[in-house]
This record gives C-alpha cells, structure tokens and sequence, in this order.
C-alpha cells in the first residue's frame, strides 16, 4: 500500500495533488498534438523519433488520468477533511506506464543522435534491459513504502544501480556521437543529457518521500516532483529531440527539398473568370 492511503488531508492539499494530475495529462495531451502536427519537420530517418514521442504522449496521458480518477475515489470531503473511502490510491500505475515509456525515450536518442547498424541494436538492448530492471525493482520496492522496511531499501538500492548503469550509458551515447553532428547543434544535444539527468534525479527522490517527509505535506510533495519530472523527461525531452532533428535536417537541405515539391500554376495565379466571361 502506498502512503497517500494513510493520510487525510485538508481541502487544499487535496485540490493541490488534483491539480497537479490535470495538469500533468493536459501537458501530455498537449505534447500529443505537438508531435503529430510536426512529425513531418524533419528527414524521414528522424520521423519516427516523433511518432515514439506521440506513444509516450498517449501512454502517460492515459496513466495520468487513470491515477486523477483514483485519486477522486480514494478519498472525499467528511465535513473536515478528505479521508480516505476505503478504495486505495496507487503509485503503480506510473511503473506500469515507465514500462513502456523508458524504453521509448532511450530509443528516441539513439535515432535522433544517428546511432545505426550493431550500436544501434546493443544500445537498445542494453538501455531495454537496464531501464526495466529499474523500474521492475523499484515496483517492487514501492509496497513496502509505509512500514519501510528492509525490501523498500533493497530494491530501491536494486533500481537504482540499473538507474546509475542508464545514466552513464546515456552519457557515453551523448558524448560519443556529439561531435559528428553540426556544431550548431552540439549544445542542444549536450543538453539533452542535462536535461535527462536533472528530471530523472527527481524519481529517486520521489520513491524516497515517505522516508524524507512522512506526512500529507509530504504527499503533496511527491505528486508535484513525480508530474515535473513526467513533464520534464517527456514532453520537454521529446520537443528538445524534434527541435535537434529539424536543425540537423535543415543543415543537410531537408527544407530545400520540401520547397521544390512545391509548384505554381505557369504564369503565376490564374485569375478567376468573370460571369459571361471566357475563362
């Protein structure tokens, strides 16, 4: 059981958490229609890294949403507060959700980055297996949260050594591939691993609020750093990708390609015949 459940909470602590959940599916919806519309910004080889940030879009909208709807049900005003109604508030549906959007997010680097061939495969294979003992472990681990006894540490120390293999992987992948592509944007793709690193740092801290800050004050805590670091390591994430992939597609002539597909009519425009007029 998590320790959301073992709360009550005042009216705005409550409302703050369900605030923060519409905000974080509103992002992801957001971000959905930002990928679709754009998906045909960059060369074709970069497409897909769109198309993937529209999956984790869709997928994180749908956990996010489900987890507001729990939210709404585990808990209701008694005249003082908001207790619990005996159905339970769970955190594993954002494990469920990880399952799928890891994988994907550490795919869309490899393309967007121009990794192919035998490094492309042992990357994602290795960033697969690391990013799942990482979120399976800490799954685990999440149950014990209210007692935290000895299985919450050992599989929280599980995850996040698969978490510190994910991280320097992510480093050498950034930094080993950097320096083949334009100089103008070596900067964004050095952010990238900024970016990860800072918004995957708040999921640890998150699965350690219980321990850090045991209390409602707590709870509301952990929502808004699980919601920022979602935002962060995906919608932002995935925008910083696409806006990589159209720089590097521009640099090798993907708009001047667009253009000539482009025709006029000869002439320019036709004028539109008058009544009683030949045309």
């Amino acid at each position: 059981m998590n320790v959301e459940n073992t709360f009550t909470y005042d009216f705005f602590q409550y409302t703050i958490v369900s605030h923060v959940f519409t905000l974080g599916y509103a992002a992801m919806a957001a971000g959905l229609v930002y990928f679709l519309l754009t998906s045909k910004n960059s060369l074709p080889r970069y497409q897909l890294s769109s198309t993937l940030s529209a999956v984790v879009m869709l997928s994180a909208f749908l956990e996010l949403l489900v987890i507001s709807l729990r939210w709404d049900s585990a808990f209701s005003w008694d005249g003082e507060a908001f207790s619990s109604t005996g159905a339970l508030f769970s955190n594993g549906y954002r494990y469920m959700n990880w399952t799928i959007d890891v994988p994907v997010l550490l795919l869309q680097m490899l393309i967007v980055l121009g990794v192919t061939g035998a490094a492309f495969r042992r990357g994602w294979i290795v960033f697969t297996v690391a990013g799942l003992g990482m979120i399976y472990t800490g799954y685990a681990g999440q149950f014990y949260e209210v007692e935290r006894s000895a299985p919450f540490w050992i599989w929280g120390s599980i995850s996040t050594v698969f978490f510190l293999v994910i991280l320097a992987l992510v480093y050498r992948t950034v930094y080993g591939n950097v320096g083949r592509l334009p100089a103008e944007v070596r900067p964004l793709v050095k952010a990238v691993w900024w970016l990860l690193l800072v918004s995957w740092m708040l999921y640890p801290g998150a699965y350690l609020m219980p321990a850090i800050w045991d209390s409602a004050d707590g709870v509301v805590a952990r929502q808004i750093t699980y919601t920022v670091a979602d935002i962060t390591s995906k919608v932002v994430y995935g925008i910083l990708l696409a806006v990589i992939a159209r720089k590097v597609s521009k640099h090798e002539g993907h708009d001047e390609a667009v253009a000539s597909d482009v025709t006029m009519p000869r002439g320019g425009i036709t004028d539109v015949a008058a009544p009683g007029r030949a045309a």
